[in-house]
């Protein structure tokens, strides 16, 4: 499994809405709403063979609200 995690802006007003449509997303394990430039930061686990930009902009830019998408892609996890 692969972690990766995107940033998400939403049109004014839908971040909640963006929030809860991404928690339905099997990939999806958490969402986090966030200060700055953008307005969710979503953790997502994908298999090792998922390719990446395809998952981001199948499942993730799709929803309803998304506005743009920062993707950062995860080497090694430190426990």
């Amino acid at each position: 499994m692969q972690a990766i995690f995107v940033m998400v802006k939403c049109e004014l007003g839908k971040a909640y809405e963006v929030a809860d449509d991404a928690v339905a997303v099997e990939q999806v394990s958490e969402v986090y709403s966030t200060s700055g430039q953008y307005d969710l930061l979503m953790k997502c686990y994908l298999d090792d063979k998922t390719d990446i930009g395809h998952f981001v902009t199948s499942n993730i830019q799709t929803l309803a609200g998304v506005k743009d998408t920062f993707t950062l892609i995860t080497f090694k996890a430190f426990s």
